[in-house]
């Protein structure tokens, strides 16, 4: 099988009158009844999978999708690709232990080594590797115990528009918390951008508002322990940090010994077109969280950091399936994939590619604000051109506000053609692109296809 070699997507069908449709309504059904409200991909994706190869799923009513969620993120390789499916059939024949909390094993073994072979050089070389399972939250929380422990302080650096998970910790450094002992600080964008200029103006802006607080003994702010941050910001609507601020974030730091957490649960393993998104800027973080694409599809999650900040005591943070046997021999075979097949450096062509010719939709809709991202990690932005900004809208002056209800739309709308996509950013008005970095050339033109069609239809229908 090729590096980007896929089942086909094949056509979206109509859902048929059959008793395999009847079935899914029933099973979404029970869903609403018997699960709680917080459940979200459900309500926007009404679908019940039952196979997927690739980037392709099919529902139980007999439709096909093509998936640029990928799990949010989890499924660098797509659906049960081969090498992945490979290595988990390898250990359950072994008849090796599944679970065996924090003990080393042959699995184990190996999955340190492919993912220190993968680290920045500066990084590797001095590397301390914690096992938090089994989400990208936990990893955060414990990024930030490791710190505090470490530096003797409390306070912590974290930026607007962030998401770093769903734990007391996490959330507090997330946008939207409110913790005193948490500094927002303003993340640099174009569209958005918190100082209304944009460009490498903006960012340097937003670099000097951090320096000014950071060295200004009348900030009212918490000594820090640390600073967390995303380098592309997901969530957050697929906001790319300029690698020239990242630069300084790195600086500003090290210059007065805050550790750096560069948050990767979402970014890593090649979807921004390098292997760690921080190596774009040519950064090397203190700590690095990752998550997600490190499990090869199943739940594991990891700290890596430098070696002086392991001052932890034995036992001082644990979790009971922090040693996941399948996850680290599935995560060992993608991290190999990906990076034995440059599917980072592919990923970074063909998501320039859909990129500019994304932009040609901005140009013929004007519903389209603005178009960004980095390799496969790209954010759609929809405004209403018509609507003039209130005081509260989070635009630049002169922009048009956001437009959730129109983004919704749009899902929905993907959602008919067959096209399954996340949304996100602060007002829920960012249509996010996925997809696996096994995407084929074909298949990016349907993605591409489906979503002009579906943010016409929908634009028609929201301005009449």
């Amino acid at each position: 099988m090729s590096v980007t070699e896929q089942a086909p997507a094949g056509p979206p069908t109509a859902p048929p009158a059959s008793p395999d449709g009847a079935a899914q309504e029933a099973i979404l059904r029970r869903q609403s009844l018997r699960e709680s409200a917080a459940r979200t991909y459900a309500r926007a994706l009404p679908i019940v999978p039952v196979r997927a190869r690739g980037m392709t799923i099919e529902g139980a009513d007999g439709r096909r999708y093509l998936d640029c969620l990928s799990g949010a993120g989890t499924l660098a390789l797509g659906h049960n690709h081969p090498v992945v499916l490979e290595a988990i059939r390898k250990v359950l024949d072994s008849e090796a232990p599944l679970q065996v909390l924090d003990l080393a094993t042959p699995v184990k073994d190996a999955f340190i080594t492919e993912l220190f072979a993968t680290l920045p050089g500066e990084l590797a070389d001095r590397a301390r590797v914690q096992f938090c399972g089994p989400a990208g939250t936990d990893a955060v929380e414990a990024a930030l115990k490791l710190v505090r422990t470490a530096t003797g302080r409390d306070g912590l650096l974290a930026f607007t528009g962030a998401y770093h998970g769903m734990t007391a910790g996490a959330l507090e450094a997330s946008a939207g918390a409110r913790d005193v002992r948490v500094t927002r600080l303003p993340y640099p964008q174009d569209y958005r951008c918190p100082f209304g200029v944009g460009g490498e103006r903006g960012a340097e802006l937003a670099a000097r508002w951090t320096q000014s607080l950071l060295d200004d003994p009348k900030s009212g702010m918490p000594a820090p322990a640390g600073m967390i941050l995303e380098p592309v910001q997901g969530e957050g609507g697929v906001n790319p940090a300029p690698d020239r601020w990242l630069r300084r974030m790195r600086k500003l730091t090290a210059d007065r010994s805050i550790p750096l957490i560069a948050d990767e649960v979402q970014t890593g393993v090649g979807r921004t077109g390098a292997f760690w998104a921080v190596e774009h800027s040519g950064i090397v973080p203190d700590v690095l969280v990752l998550s997600k694409a490190i499990g090869g599809s199943l739940p594991l999650a990891v700290v890596v950091y430098r070696d002086d900040l392991d001052v932890w005591e034995p036992g001082a943070h644990a979790g009971t399936f922090r040693g996941n046997q399948l996850a680290m021999a599935a995560g060992a075979a993608t991290l190999a994939y990906v990076r034995e097949n440059g599917l980072a450096e592919r990923a970074g062509l063909i998501g320039a590619r859909m990129l500019g010719q994304l932009q040609g939709l901005a140009a013929t809709y004007p519903c389209v604000g603005d178009v960004r991202g980095r390799g496969l990690m790209i954010g759609v932005e929809l405004v209403d051109p018509l609507r003039e900004p209130a005081c509260h809208d989070d635009a630049v002056p002169g922009q048009p506000p956001a437009a959730p209800a129109l983004a919704a739309a749009v899902q929905r709308e993907c959602l008919r053609r067959g096209l399954i996509v996340e949304l996100g950013g602060r007002h829920s008005s960012v249509v996010r692109l996925l997809p696996p970095l096994t995407l084929t050339d074909e298949q990016a033109a349907a993605v591409l296809d489906r979503l002009a069609d579906a943010v016409a239809s929908a634009a028609r229908d929201h301005h009449g």
